[in-house]
């Protein structure tokens, strides 16, 4: 049975969905993957991934929310980025 490691647990302020980021570590070793759960109403998707996918997601959606204006960020609710 995978040993499942919950990292974060995020809710999107518009759509209501909630996001869960677990990692998942098989018990005959390898890789550790990213577990993303996604919740709407009544529906899942899950999938896994690999740390290099994890990788380049990751920063795609960086690059995205560092490009948007302040103001979508304070109007979200959430903290403006003062990098």
């Amino acid at each position: 049975m995978p040993r499942i490691t919950p990292l974060a647990r995020l809710r999107v302020p518009l759509g209501g969905q909630e996001i869960e980021l677990q990692q998942l570590d098989h018990d005959a070793g390898g890789m550790s993957l990213l577990r993303t759960r996604i919740r709407e109403k009544s529906r899942f998707t899950v999938f896994e991934i690999d740390p290099l996918t994890a990788q380049a997601w990751g920063e795609a959606l960086l690059a995205w929310a560092r490009a948007q204006p302040p103001a979508a960020a304070v109007a979200s609710g959430e903290p403006a980025n003062d990098e």
